[in-house]
């Protein structure tokens, strides 16, 4: 896998996993806590909804869904 690739991969699983911890969060809450644009934090929540791991329930705003999830390190 290339690194690019990698790197993505853990962004949008940190994502993934700060939303999951901290319940309703914004995108601009996304880009504070990672430092990226927020175009970059878009792509990353396209891929995670697309996954049907999360769901905004208001513009701007994302939580994670029900569905089940297994990490690995």
């Amino acid at each position: 896998m290339k690194p690019s690739t990698n790197r993505m991969l853990t962004r949008i699983k940190s994502v993934y996993m700060f939303i999951k911890d901290h319940g309703t969060v914004s995108t601009q809450d996304l880009v504070d806590e990672f430092g990226i644009t927020p175009r970059t934090v878009q792509r990353d929540l396209n891929v995670l909804e697309y996954n049907n791991l999360v769901e905004s329930p208001s513009r701007g705003k994302w939580s994670t869904t029900e569905k089940r999830v297994k990490m690995s390190s």
